[in-house]
């Protein structure tokens, strides 16, 4: 990565420096960043800012110093220039064939570029989609997947040991309202009449669960009490939908390395041992939930519990009166609002005291957990994070990303496709109509933490206003230069520094530094959780290259030209950016197609 080249080479100097005494050493670190105008240079490094204050001079003063010891250590002249800017900011120029050199590295590594060791012995368990095992996947559910999933490769191309993780809420009260629902339909089909209560699930896969279950048992719970029928209608219920579910993750490509169950805590006797354990440490109590305050301490109402739509946290299982007498967790001792209800009065564990069990297990067998959530569950996490610390962890060993709401339209106008239950909108109807590449890329084309707009006829369309076709289009474009190339009689290029230093538009060197950048645009994304940089970046990246094809057409210089030693380098640099673009697509499971076949893409061969 050129990034860390520059790293190493002021490490290597502020080391020198600190060893004579000219100033401390760096270990809280230093920021190499490229600024905002490349004016400024290639990266800013502010480490004579951070150490300023130790040495006992002013930044500017200490910058020149360490420019100097800088200038001294670059063994292989691999920056151009320096400059001292601002309050202390040290600009960095590198030479023109550091650059270069990236192009040479991203050929050489092929479908490897990009990946770096940043999290090299680190684990770290990503738990994603996690809904609640009622029904299918919706569209929002496609989206935490798709999110998680992103989160999840990205990490490993850091270099991290990732576990995927689902966690399965097989134990809580909307399980049972599915086993509720399907016995009235198993009822149904005895030939009953049937009333569904509000909370109730109608939906025709209950149907389905209720008809196997007749096939199998016949009449036999028909009439028998609730006790003896709820256990086995709930786990043949929750295999049926999480079998469902499996189905629904295929279709996007989504694969889990471990499945752990809800249910399987209580069973194991796990929740009852780390009840025990809260009770041995004193981070628990017995007393009366006090009434939420405002921020000027007037008592208000309890929030509204977040729509039962199938997420991971049940707030009906947490459902508890003011007036009853609870064992409350001290997490408001760790940052916490209020202390919180891990057991009920009548001794029942709340949901929120299973899902402290989980973290505090999964934390034993990672260094990092990520858990990928729905927006309205963002007043849960500071209670998380409480009781992380509490149990002797980090609230830092723990990340969050929300996942907010998703607005499906068809040409910019609202619509519903659901068929099967009410406004639901499934997320294998929309794969059915878009195809799994659109609607990956789609999902990451905001911020995992803004609302999306999807627009179902624009994800379908094979024009370049689909933004995932117009970046396949671009790796399909590259192809068909190499095929015009071999029919030319142009061999694909090796590496040739000599040729390489004709590329000296301003378009080519755009995309040389682009091409540079991805394994530092990959590691930051990573160790920011965030996949939509990704998306960004080949976007904005592919538009580059359209912008640089098209002037080398108006100018007449083509990327197969008459001049065999440009043509060569251009190749090269096409070669180096097909790889970035295959890749970037690979690291957020979009396919890249060698051809497209469709009447804006007709065009292509021809047009090299």
């Amino acid at each position: 990565m050129v990034r860390e080249r520059v790293i190493e080479i002021f490490r290597r100097a502020l080391s020198e420096g600190a060893a004579q005494g000219r100033w401390p050493a760096a270990d809280a670190g230093f920021s190499v960043e490229a600024p905002r105008d490349p004016k400024h240079g290639d990266f800013a490094v502010n480490a004579a800012m951070v150490l300023a204050k130790g040495a006992g001079k002013p930044p500017r003063v200490l910058a020149q110093a360490i420019l100097e010891a800088v200038r001294a250590a670059d063994a292989q002249q691999e920056i151009a220039a320096l400059e001292i800017a601002g309050p202390g900011f040290i600009n960095v120029r590198l030479a023109p064939d550091v650059w270069l050199r990236a192009l040479e590295r991203a050929v050489a590594a092929g479908a490897d570029y990009g990946r770096t060791a940043v999290g090299k012995g680190k684990k770290v368990i990503v738990e994603y989609v996690s809904a609640n095992p009622t029904g299918p996947m919706h569209v929002g559910h496609g989206r935490n997947a798709v999110t998680g999933d992103g989160v999840q490769s990205l990490l490993r191309w850091a270099g991290f040991d990732v576990t995927r993780e689902y966690y399965v809420n097989d134990y809580g009260a909307q399980v049972l309202t599915l086993a509720r629902s399907v016995h009235l339909r198993y009822q149904e089909l005895h030939g009953r009449q049937i009333t569904f209560p509000p909370k109730a699930y109608p939906g025709e896969y209950v149907k389905d669960i209720a008809a196997a279950l007749k096939a199998e048992l016949g009449d036999r719970f028909l009439d028998a009490p609730e006790p003896e029928w709820l256990a086995l209608f709930r786990d043949r219920a929750v295999q049926h939908v999480l079998g469902m579910i499996k189905g629904d993750l295929a279709a996007i490509n989504i694969e889990f390395d471990r499945w752990s169950s809800e249910k399987a805590l209580y069973e194991s006797g796990t929740v009852d041992r780390f009840l025990r354990f809260l009770e041995e440490k004193d981070l628990v109590y017995v007393g009366k939930l006090p009434p939420p305050k405002s921020k000027k301490g007037q008592a208000a109402p309890p929030p509204p519990p977040p729509p039962q739509d199938g997420d991971a946290h049940d707030a009906a299982d947490d459902a508890v009166s003011p007036a009853e007498d609870l064992t409350l967790f001290r997490s408001s001792s760790y940052g916490d609002e209020v202390d919180r209800p891990v057991k009920k009065a009548d001794g029942t564990p709340t949901y929120f005291c299973a899902d402290i069990a989980y973290h505090w297990e999964k934390r034993q067998r990672a260094d990092v957990l990520v858990d990928v959530l729905g927006a309205d569950h963002g007043g849960y996490v500071p209670r998380l994070e409480a009781a992380l610390e509490a149990l002797g962890a980090s609230r830092k060993d723990l990340h969050v990303v929300l996942i907010q709401m998703v607005n499906l339209t068809r040409g910019g106008e609202a619509v519903k496709m659901g068929k099967r239950a009410g406004n639901v909108v499934w997320l294998r109807e929309v794969l059915d109509e878009v195809g799994r590449d659109a609607a990956r890329f789609i999902f990451l084309t905001r911020r995992s933490d803004a609302p999306l707009d999807f627009d179902v006829e624009l994800a379908k369309k094979q024009t370049l206003d689909n933004p995932v076709f117009y970046v396949q289009y671009g790796h399909a474009r590259l192809s068909a230069i190499f095929a015009k190339a071999r029919e030319a009689g142009h061999a694909v290029p090796d590496f040739d520094l000599e040729a390489l230093r004709t590329l000296g538009s301003p378009e080519e060197q755009d995309l040389i530094r682009r091409i540079a950048a991805f394994p530092d645009m990959l590691a930051g994304a990573a160790l920011a959780y965030e996949p939509h940089r990704v998306a960004f970046y080949l976007q904005e990246t592919i538009a580059a290259f359209h912008s640089w094809y098209t002037q080398g057409k108006k100018s007449g210089e083509r990327v197969i030209g008459p001049d065999g030693r440009k043509t060569a380098a251009r190749l090269f640099l096409c070669r180096a950016l097909k790889q970035v673009l295959a890749n970037g697509l690979a690291v957020l499971g979009v396919s890249a197609p060698e051809r497209m076949e469709s009447p804006e893409t007709r065009d292509i061969e021809a047009e090299v």
